[in-house]
């Protein structure tokens, strides 16, 4: 959770900089943000190709544990479709593809923005970083009230890091495994559907 107040820390401060007229013009550059996705989806790559852990889990992985990220992106993906309807601002592939982020703020947002513009860029932000809070703090009632790969689906893509110790605490250790499997899946997937549900719906 404090790696998520960190990250929301510093958006603010950007907000409130940008707003105030205080950073350097340079800083405006919109190419900044094209190289710096350039270094997130490399160093993502870096990620998960040395996590020898993670190659071990897709061998080990039952069938059926496919079935896992594949409910969660139809979940996130139907369910902010059909909030799109109660909102007059946001279309409702706009609203799938902040849903597409599954809780990976960064990478999804930079995408979002640069093809939809900032205010989309920001609503994804802030959007997915809240889906990992809500992850973070609610993880015991989830399980308790809906299952144990509740959490796994709340967590979206952190379900593979940051919200990980908490779903192992309230889930035990063999759903860690289900946890990571998931997390990498959509992990890999956030880039791909965000920009199939922007550019090509």
């Amino acid at each position: 959770m404090k790696g998520s107040l960190i990250i929301l820390g510093f958006f603010i401060i950007g907000l409130i900089g940008g707003i105030y007229d205080v950073f350097p013009q340079w800083l405006l550059n919109e190419e900044l943000t094209t190289y710096a996705l350039f270094v997130l989806m490399f160093l993502v790559g870096v990620s998960i190709g040395s996590d020898k852990n993670a190659f071990y889990v897709l061998r080990k992985i039952n069938v059926k544990v496919v079935l896992v990220p594949l409910v969660v992106v139809v979940g996130s993906i139907l369910g902010t479709a059909i909030v799109s309807f109660l909102l007059d601002d946001i279309k409702v592939k706009e609203a799938m593809a902040v849903g597409a982020g599954f809780g990976y703020y960064s990478l999804s947002s930079i995408f979002i923005s640069q093809i939809s513009g900032k205010e989309l860029g920001v609503i994804a932000l802030l959007s997915n970083i809240f889906r990992e809070i809500i992850t973070l703090v609610a993880a015991p009632l989830l399980v308790r009230y809906f299952g144990k790969l509740a959490g796994i689906a709340s967590g979206g893509a952190t379900a593979m890091d940051t919200t990980l110790p908490i779903i192992v605490k309230f889930t035990g250790k063999e759903y860690g495994i289900v946890a990571i499997f998931s997390g990498i899946v959509l992990t890999i997937l956030v880039p791909v559907l965000v920009t199939m549900i922007l550019e090509v719906l």
